[in-house]
């Protein structure tokens, strides 16, 4: 018995998942080698101590895995969570447990096992979003310094020029760098200067006294105000008159501003993030933009490539509506057929991102199935297929479809690329250079 015991002790102390085993108590009879390097708490600290205490879990409050065991008598297998170390690091994690019992078969605790995810996590996000930035994401080696830049100003207070096409995702990217910024916890004020007349965009931005104008029955704060140390999104800034460009000019410099009616100076701390689709340095050649507010605003501009430039990374968004959609409509959709999403390679999304997303939306209310068909999408997209046009759009299917095909490999593999190789049937240095000939690496 002596002996079996030994051999057990061996082969938990051999394994790579940390495994703990408490009493009905829940305190810790048992603790592995692998169960101290994943939470950093030795062996000695970790027994006669409560779980709870030692194995910090997003599931240990209200979601207890090990609870759940002992209360239903049934193991739970690979339930992700995460574990907090005692560096204080959330530590992506799956759990499983099972019921622990005597000779006589009466329980006396539970064993729980647990395996580091952090390596599977990281490859992951490299794998499945090479570059991400928030909401945004992509495969595309275009969109690379796009995220890159955002990345490099988060940090800092540097008023931003955001420039590209209508639907590419310009208030996304204002988004994704305030919420990476200092400024995450503070606001984020949104306004589309084109969507509002001169005077009342100036009441937005600026707030009003009481009786500034008529119907203004009470002092209003103004979009700066209600920003405070946060950021202010300007989109559309093209668009705004030249009187207003003089009161934005002394925001810039100054950052002051005086509601309508009102003599008094109020002082912001709000970050200005300006987007448009429109060119500035044209606009300010014609004389219809301020070019002392132009170079105040454009100390840093990232131009958003269209999606027709950056079509490799339609494979991607698709998937990411898909997602999103089926639990917003609570379907199961799958996919595109081929057919359709050739139709998708084919068209030049003049109205971008946007575009694409309210089209995969259609389909969803359309589809029945669980796969969108050329049926479900505009008939107007069969139309824009030229004969010239398809041998480059094939070839750029031919690569999205191998880069979503590698992908769904990956994932299905848990990460391991030699496995993916193998599911593949090609050589694990073939992988390699595909994956990066497609930018996927």
């Amino acid at each position: 018995m002596r002996k079996e015991s030994t051999t057990t002790d061996a082969i938990l102390e051999s394994i790579s998942d940390g495994v703990f085993t408490v009493d009905t108590e829940w305190r810790i009879t048992s603790f592995n080698r692998a169960a101290e390097e994943i939470t950093g708490i030795s062996r000695q600290e970790a027994v006669g101590r409560f779980c709870s205490d030692v194995f910090r879990s997003s599931m240990c409050e209200a979601h207890c895995a090990l609870r759940k065991t002992l209360e239903t008598g049934k193991p739970l297998i690979a339930q992700a969570c995460y574990i907090v170390n005692a560096e204080g690091e959330r530590i992506p994690a799956s759990v499983s447990t099972a019921v622990l019992r005597n000779e006589d078969g009466a329980v006396i605790g539970g064993a729980e096992t647990f395996r580091d995810l952090s390596e599977l996590e990281t490859l992951r996000k490299e794998i499945s979003g090479r570059y991400s930035l928030g909401d945004l994401v992509s495969h595309s080696r275009a969109m690379q310094p796009v995220f890159e830049m955002a990345s490099s100003v988060a940090g800092s207070t540097i008023t931003v020029l955001i420039r590209g096409e209508t639907g590419t995702g310009k208030e996304l990217l204002a988004r994704a760098i305030h919420g990476m910024g200092p400024r995450a916890a503070k606001p984020f004020v949104a306004i589309n200067c084109a969507a509002l007349p001169d005077a009342l965009l100036e009441s937005e931005l600026f707030g009003y006294k009481k009786g500034a104008f008529t119907g203004a029955i009470q002092d209003r704060a103004g979009r700066f105000a209600a920003a405070k140390d946060g950021t202010v999104f300007l989109d559309e800034i093209g668009e705004i008159s030249p009187a207003l460009q003089v009161r934005l000019l002394r925001v810039l410099q100054e950052h002051t501003y005086e509601p309508l009616g009102s003599n008094e100076t109020h002082y912001t701390k709000a970050r200005i993030i300006a987007a448009t689709h429109r060119d500035l340095s044209e606009l300010v050649k014609r004389g219809e933009f301020r070019e002392d507010l132009y170079y105040r605003i454009n100390v840093i501009r990232i131009d958003l490539p269209p999606l027709r430039e950056r079509k490799e990374d339609l494979s991607l968004l698709v998937a990411h509506f898909i997602d999103r959609f089926n639990r917003i409509h609570n379907k199961s959709i799958s996919g595109l057929s081929n057919g359709a999403y050739l139709l998708l390679m084919t068209h030049d999304w003049p109205g971008n991102v946007r575009e694409l997303e309210n089209m995969i939306e259609r389909a969803f209310v359309l589809c029945e199935g669980r796969t969108i068909e050329i049926k479900h999408l505009p008939s107007e997209l069969g139309g824009r297929i030229s004969v010239e046009d398809a041998p480059p759009d094939i070839a750029t299917v031919r690569r999205s479809t191998e880069a979503q095909t590698i992908l769904q490999a990956l994932e299905q593999s848990g990460g391991n690329r030699l496995a993916a190789a193998r599911s593949l049937g090609i050589h694990k240095t073939t992988l390699y250079r595909k994956m990066k000939a497609l930018g996927l690496m």
